[in-house]
């Protein structure tokens, strides 16, 4: 007799990690990077050092301010800031209350940022700058300070 088998199977569902799970807030090593040339750092050898996780993460806040979301396809969405929205707001105090917005939001996407605060604003007639601290897991809060330009 031939044996049955079942209309409709069952399927095992897989375990969902929660966002705890699947993050971690290990600071972990990348190789160094050179804000001013906007590439690697190399050494005489031309290799590309290390640096240690800390560096990494104090550096991913700054690229992190200067890259525009969803300019990249390399990126998810989550990635960057709004600094060409924030641009077009109507007058100093919109635009700062933005630029405020927009990097909180792009800094905090990692989960080892606490929080972002502190915003100060320099003005000057083609750029902004922009200076703010950042707090994060088992790292004393340090400040970043970035020049962006107004188109």
């Amino acid at each position: 007799m031939a044996e049955s088998t079942n209309l409709y199977p069952s399927v095992e569902v897989p375990q969902i990690k929660s966002e705890s799970e699947m993050y971690n807030t290990e600071y972990r090593p990348s190789v160094q990077w050179d804000l001013a040339a906007g590439d690697f750092k190399r050494t005489a050898a031309n290799r590309v050092p290390e640096s240690d996780g800390v560096e990494a993460y104090k550096i991913w806040c700054i690229k992190t301010v200067y890259t525009e979301r969803d300019s990249c396809l390399a990126y998810s969405t989550d990635i960057g800031t709004e600094m060409e929205a924030a641009e077009q707001e109507s007058d100093r105090k919109a635009v700062e209350l933005a630029l405020n917005r927009t990097i909180s939001e792009a800094i905090l996407v990692n989960p080892r940022t606490i929080s972002v605060s502190d915003f100060s604003f320099a003005w000057e007639p083609d750029s902004v700058h922009v200076s703010f601290i950042v707090r994060s897991v088992d790292v004393d809060p340090f400040t970043v300070d970035a020049t962006l330009e107004l188109s």
